[in-house]
């Protein structure tokens, strides 16, 4: 039998002994151990007469090293996700008591007024609100005109469109954005007090109250 044939024999004896072990051994033995016995195995398999290239057993010995390289990488980076994640919760503490513009439709009327927002990604030149009661009838539509590209805020004053005063409680708004004639896409953004902060798996999510829930991190639109 040639040397690159007992070689190759040995490797694959080796390998199939490897594989053929118990799940528990496999995960006592790192992918380094692994590699280095399998090498071993192979040099002491080999043809003393034609022992195995120099080459070839660089080439092995760098591919461990790259094993190895990508192993601490992995957990480098699996470290630094994790401290990112653990900073973002200590920053998010920090906004328990402040309100916030997050994604929504929903508006509050209390006392002299209600509070929401809008998001744009360019300028318009008209803008219309319009706010609904909780069965979804308009009770008020308010022009409010050109506006910049993005973060307003609209003010509702508590009016209907028949000059009378609506009760406070819970209401929806919807906005309508043209710039030219042509409709712009425009977010409307709820108002309201961040109560509490639950971290999670891979993300951070902030108690809204009841009409708002729980809202990501990642989608506060401003902070007061």
């Amino acid at each position: 039998m040639s040397s690159i044939s007992q070689v190759n024999t040995a490797t694959t004896t080796a390998a199939s002994t490897a594989t053929s072990g118990t799940t528990s051994k496999k995960d006592a033995e790192n992918p380094q151990d692994r590699f280095l016995k399998l090498l071993v195995t192979q040099m002491k398999n080999q043809d003393p007469l034609k022992p195995l290239d120099n080459a070839e057993v660089t080439s092995q010995l760098a591919q461990i090293s790259t094993v190895s390289g990508l192993d601490k990488l992995n957990s480098t980076l699996q470290q630094l996700v994790t401290s990112a994640e653990d900073t973002r919760s200590v920053e998010a503490l920090g906004l328990i008591g402040h309100k916030a513009f997050v994604p929504g439709t929903a508006i509050a009327l209390s006392g002299d007024g209600a509070i929401a927002g809008i998001e744009l990604a360019q300028p318009v030149d008209q803008l219309k609100v319009t706010i609904l009661d909780s069965a979804g009838f308009a009770i008020r539509t308010m022009d409010l005109g050109a506006q910049p590209t993005g973060i307003s805020t609209i003010s509702w004053d508590g009016l209907t469109d028949s000059g009378t005063k609506a009760v406070d409680g819970d209401y929806t708004f919807a906005v309508s954005a043209k710039q030219g004639g042509n409709d712009v896409k425009a977010d409307t953004l709820s108002f309201g007090m961040v109560k509490s902060v639950t971290p999670g798996d891979g993300d951070t999510h902030l108690d809204m109250g009841d009409k708002l829930g729980l809202i990501s991190l990642s989608n506060v639109k401003q902070v007061f």
